[in-house]
């Protein structure tokens, strides 16, 4: 009982850390997109509410992405990747 609320308090604090670090990083030089959702990963280990959060913001990362065009990545590993056509050097 001890160790799994002591788990819980580390956890916690170690990803609540890392998200304030990480939204420090917004308006300090530092890379807050990778920051904050690292902290987000080390909350959900132990709660469900930051799982749900991480998810959200992955969706909407997914939906900025595809309305700016980018591609989408495929993850099989025979995929055919079509590569612009370039010109031979004259």
């Amino acid at each position: 009982m001890f160790f799994k609320t002591a788990r819980q308090v580390v956890i916690a604090v170690v990803g609540s850390t890392v998200v304030l670090i990480g939204i420090a990083m917004i308006v300090l030089p530092g890379p807050a997109i990778v920051v904050i959702p690292a902290g987000l990963a080390i909350l959900g280990i132990e709660f469900a509410w930051a799982t749900r959060l991480l998810k959200r913001m992955k969706q909407q990362a997914q939906k900025m992405f595809n309305s700016v065009g980018a591609v989408k990545v495929d993850k099989a590993p025979n995929a055919k990747v079509n590569k612009p056509a370039t010109s031979t050097p004259q």
